[in-house]
């Protein structure tokens, strides 16, 4: 069966400083794990290439990236002691970017508006 995809995604990229990468993937292991118990998590993963760490991750809503956010905030802190954030995408229906684009201004994301797509239930 399909439905209409209405996932919202942030799609982060770090830049781990030189010799950091193991320290940032123990930091991702606890990610991983405190991100387990957010309900509005769809998936949540993270890929390396190089220097660079990327977390693919997919929410219901936009409130569940902010609680997200929330969420792993310390975390968040620890990791850019190591790394930078090299550029930040969300895609998300244009109604949950409305809800974003405040609370997130400080990050400087780039917003992609989600639309015709499905996905399979």
């Amino acid at each position: 069966m399909l439905e209409r995809d209405t996932c919202c995604t942030l799609v982060p990229y770090f830049e781990v400083q030189e010799g950091q990468m193991e320290a940032f993937k123990a930091l991702g292991i606890k990610f991983v794990e405190k991100t387990r118990s957010e309900a509005g998590c769809v998936h949540y993963a993270f890929s390396f290439y190089e220097n660079m760490a990327h977390c693919r991750e997919g929410y219901v809503d936009g409130a569940a990236i902010l609680a997200h956010l929330e969420n792993v905030g310390d975390l968040l802190q620890e990791a850019l002691k190591i790394s930078k954030l090299a550029r930040l995408e969300i895609h998300a229906p244009a109604a949950e970017i409305d809800k974003l684009k405040a609370p997130l201004a400080a990050l400087n994301p780039q917003f992609y508006s989600l639309d015709e797509g499905f996905r399979r239930v």
